[in-house]
């Protein structure tokens, strides 16, 4: 039996919701007051739409946001099993941007469901916020390739789905729906169904869904490999800007090396069927970043780099 099966891989976690608190006199969600505005708010995050990431009271302040201990994976075959990870260990601090590249069959989107908690390890261990994942974590959104809008939908009430799962009223969580639509960069598109935008605004919205319930940890599975290339550019810079505004802790999945160089604080470089961590790049890049930094030196040391450690194993990024 196929082992991948026995989880909702295919479900969008941008969908999970965060734990709420309920009013004494009616029992409805109560919405989060929002946080001061984070200094250095950039101009895509007007302070109306910046909220930090809900504070857990379970979540040791002390320990890495994400912590992978000598973690193995293998998929179930009808003709046996097919390693998928082998021996990964990587720790990401609290609100690091960490990028993992490598080859196709490399385990790298096997490695987000294991920290979402969609996929149990083999051997080793996951853990969040000190604690180890034992299912889907409330406190993390996954964003795949694909935006999986729900199609009968407006664009206001797939972002505001996580919400209203959650129990919050339909005023408040299509206030804060509207937030994310800003932060995202969608004005205007609200009332329009997914079949009516372009794939950068239907990623734009997946994103803001994911948003919605405030994760502390953000997974993000080559959401802009199917976007072409000036449109991909655009939503790497905004991407980076919200990262900013929200303080969340991302791990990103790409094949593209300048976008991984581009976003990230440091980049892991998984190689090897199973794969297996071959090494880490520091991105030493000031931020904000734009898109003239790829002409620095910098980028081409780190290029060279993560290039290096994929070789070194007979990999290649196509």
């Amino acid at each position: 039996m196929d082992r991948s099966a026995s989880r909702p891989e295919a479900t969008d976690r941008s969908f999970g919701t965060t734990p709420l608190r309920t009013t004494p006199t009616t029992g409805r969600p109560e919405p989060p007051a929002p946080p001061a505005i984070p200094p250095g708010t950039p101009p895509c995050a007007s302070p109306a739409t910046v909220r930090l990431p809900v504070a857990r009271a379970d979540v040791d302040p002390t320990a890495p946001a994400i912590r992978l201990a000598d973690v193995s994976y293998a998929y179930g075959t009808s003709g046996g099993s097919r390693p998928a990870l082998a021996g990964v260990s990587i720790d990401v601090r609290s609100g690091e941007f960490l990028a993992l590249v490598g080859a196709n069959g490399s385990g790298k989107s096997t490695l987000l469901r294991l920290i979402d908690g969609l996929l149990t390890p083999d051997t080793g261990s996951v853990e969040i916020g000190g604690h180890a994942v034992v299912g889907p974590d409330p406190g993390v959104g996954l964003v795949f390739q694909e935006p999986r809008l729900l199609p009968w939908r407006s664009t206001l009430d797939n972002v505001a789905f996580p919400l209203e799962l959650a129990g919050w009223t339909r005023e408040a969580r299509q206030a804060r729906a509207r937030e994310m639509l800003h932060l995202v960069g969608l004005n205007g598109v609200e009332d329009l169904r997914p079949h009516q935008l372009s794939g950068g605004l239907r990623q734009r919205a997946s994103l803001a869904r994911a948003l919605t319930p405030e994760p502390a940890v953000l997974l993000l599975d080559e959401p802009f490999s199917a976007l072409d290339a000036l449109t991909r550019e655009r939503l790497n810079v905004q991407l980076q800007q919200i990262w900013t505004a929200t303080g969340t802790t991302v791990v990103l999945v790409t094949h593209d090396v300048a976008e991984a160089i581009f976003l990230a604080d440091r980049v892991a470089v998984l190689a090897g069927r199973p794969g297996w961590v071959a090494g880490e790049v520091p991105v030493q890049l000031p931020r904000p970043r734009v898109l003239d930094h790829l002409d620095a030196a910098a980028v081409s040391s780190a290029a060279s780099g993560i290039r290096n450690l994929l070789a070194a194993d007979g990999e290649g990024i196509g």
